[in-house]
């Protein structure tokens, strides 16, 4: 049976030049797009192999100017898409746990850690039940899950500096300043520079896009 939660993807269309721009001053735009697109396609199919009631993917980018984009469109056919709205990234986080919600829990990752498996979310999803938020800190210092059971939790996000060493504890700080107790799960490694790329592939399936694009970019 399907957990009564919404998991949540924010994405970026891994467009040559303007994904993963960290990890493309390392090796280019068009392999960092090659990654970013292998990333997310990988995470979009742990989602869709998860037993959940709803998947969503926020998404902002021009699609059909990205890597394997006919690939990444017939994989969202089995996701609701929304458009990522809101001027910096933590407005259109708490925007897009709103747009998400329609009256269930929302569990929101990242496109980041493409070793993330359908247990582990299922395991989120069900912490999530049982608590009023849920928080994945990343090994960087900043975070790759959050989970909320009411979409007004994740307005405390707003003004949060996103992509910081102390992300992940300013995140957790201000949910606990909600008065909520948050439950924290597995700590993940994220992709966004090169030195990342070893560790997040050894956490991956042999057979993941993510190893085996990364493994012939020489990475």
């Amino acid at each position: 049976m399907n957990l009564p939660v919404t998991v949540l993807v924010v994405a970026k269309a891994p467009v040559p030049g303007e994904a993963k721009t960290r990890l493309a001053a390392g090796v280019g735009d068009r392999i960092a797009a090659d990654i970013a697109a292998a990333a997310l396609l990988d995470t979009l199919d742990a989602v869709a192999a998860a037993p959940v009631a709803e998947r969503v993917v926020a998404l902002t980018g021009e699609l059909a100017a990205a890597v394997n984009a006919a690939e990444i469109h017939r994989r969202l056919e089995s996701f609701t898409v929304i458009t990522q709205r809101g001027g910096d990234f933590a407005d259109r986080l708490a925007n897009a746990h709103a747009d998400a919600a329609d009256g269930l829990p929302v569990l929101q990752i990242g496109m980041d850690t493409p070793q993330v498996t359908a247990g582990l979310l299922a395991d989120c999803a069900r912490q999530l039940r049982a608590a009023p938020a849920v928080l994945g800190l990343a090994r960087d210092g900043g975070w790759w899950a959050l989970g909320v059971r009411t979409p007004a939790t994740a307005q405390c996000l707003r003004g949060l500096p996103m992509s910081q060493p102390d992300t992940g504890a300013l995140t957790l700080k201000a949910l606990q300043g909600t008065g909520i107790d948050v439950t924290l799960v597995p700590k993940l490694a994220d992709v966004d520079v090169v030195d990342d790329i070893v560790a997040v592939r050894d956490a991956c399936g042999a057979a993941s896009r993510f190893a085996r694009i990364s493994r012939a970019a020489g990475l």
